[in-house]
């Protein structure tokens, strides 16, 4: 299968005071079109950094990232912007819906942020809704609607505009374990019938299980897991 992310000796250091924190030492790994994907390790160990600089969200110090051949790391901000909005849908660990929104408009937004305002593919949108077992919550704002709906109508918001990735920062954090499992399965089933490359942050082996593998990482860099048995290599 094709790459379509390609990190290759990524680093990037934080400023506190006068001090270089890394953050990221080297990271180095692929991912091919259609995987799903688990970047795994506890607090502090660069995962959440990685994720932004997949996203585009941080320039890296050095290194390069390539997403669907694209040089992320070369870019303007305004050509990041422009392929973020058309490759890549985000999922967060808050949810990020606006409260004054009913679900149907919350999801639909993405589409005026991505500029293709008016551009809805009603058939589309019916199906993920449908898939997401959301289409009859539509019109509730979030304050109507559970932990688990919320992130589902999330995850639709993140699907709607069909881009070839998507990237989860801590899905299930604040959901209960049978939300979580119900939002993991979810992924997958996006993954597997939409067609979406998953690349998901995590710290929690169980949610990683889910994925096709994991990429271990602690102290900004990617470890084997099978000479750190702290972080639960799956079986």
């Amino acid at each position: 299968m094709p790459l379509i992310i390609e990190v290759t000796e990524v680093h990037k250091n934080y400023h506190v005071g006068k001090v270089d924190v890394p953050a990221l030492r080297g990271v180095s790994f692929n991912v091919e079109r259609g995987e799903f994907v688990a970047i795994l390790g506890p607090s502090g160990s660069g995962k959440s950094t990685m994720f932004y600089v997949l996203g585009g969200l941080t320039r890296a110090d050095s290194g390069r990232v390539f997403i669907d051949g694209d040089d992320f790391t070369r870019m303007s901000d305004a050509e990041r912007t422009r392929l973020r909005k058309s490759k890549i849908g985000f999922v967060f660990q808050k949810f990020n819906l606006l409260p004054t929104l009913d679900a149907k408009t919350n999801i639909e937004i993405a589409q005026d942020i991505a500029g293709k305002k008016g551009a809805l593919d009603h058939n589309y949108f019916q199906r993920i809704t449908e898939l997401l077992g959301i289409s009859k919550r539509l019109n509730h704002r979030p304050s109507e609607l559970s932990g688990g709906e919320q992130q589902r109508v999330a995850l639709a918001r993140a699907l709607i505009n069909k881009p070839s990735i998507i990237l989860a920062d801590e899905p299930t954090g604040n959901l209960d374990t049978q939300n979580s499992e119900a939002v993991l399965s979810l992924l997958r089933q996006s993954n597997k019938e939409l067609g979406q490359t998953v690349l998901m942050i995590t710290h929690n082996p169980e949610a990683a299980e889910f994925a096709d593998r994991s990429i271990h990482m602690r102290d900004g860099s990617i470890v084997d897991p099978a000479r750190e048995p702290h972080l639960h290599p799956r079986k």
